[in-house]
């Protein structure tokens, strides 16, 4: 008996544990909400019309990513971006393809997709988006900078986050 009321309780609580996050799904207009992952956008009509074309050209900085592969191993992110957003689907892309490129651990990665108002089930909640993409860095528990948009004028977006994870003076081209 014993064992069969820790199976029971094991199983409610792998239930809980898989269920406590919204996955991504299409509102009304089309765009997805909720928790994105790049299965989300190699499916329609994001494969086809941006994901696919944009990941096959972006050219990473190998130098950087080099720099950057070492220091990406205590830190999570959380993203948050737009299918609608024309920043979005240029830059989400490209981040996967560094993040591959740099070996990036993808259960470090949270990513959210919000509707046209930045919305998203409030998962949004108490972090600030105001534009999109925007991707949180942060080592252990605590923000240590953001990538909000694009890369600064004359940068990329692994150069960008390079000087987030480093530590470097880095400042998004909204923060004053």
């Amino acid at each position: 008996m014993k064992k069969l009321t820790f199976l029971i309780f094991v199983i409610i609580l792998s239930n809980c544990a898989t269920t406590k996050k919204t996955i991504a799904s299409k509102n009304s207009e089309g765009d997805l909400v909720g928790i994105a992952t790049r299965k989300s956008f190699q499916q329609e009509p994001f494969a086809s019309e941006w994901f696919t074309d944009f990941y096959g050209y972006y050219e990473t900085d190998k130098e950087v990513i080099q720099a950057i592969k070492p220091l990406l191993k205590d830190i999570t992110i959380k993203g948050f971006m737009g299918t609608w957003c024309g920043d979005s689907q240029r830059e989400i892309p490209n981040f996967y393809k560094l993040l591959d490129e740099a070996n990036f651990d993808f259960k470090n990665l949270e990513l959210v997709a919000v509707n046209r108002n930045k919305k998203a089930n409030g998962l949004e909640k108490s972090y600030n988006i105001l534009r999109v993409p925007t991707f949180i860095f942060m080592k252990n528990g605590k923000e240590i900078g953001r990538f909000v948009e694009h890369p600064l004028d004359g940068s990329s977006i692994e150069a960008d986050i390079l000087k987030i994870i480093s530590g470097q003076a880095y400042k998004h081209p909204y923060q004053k």
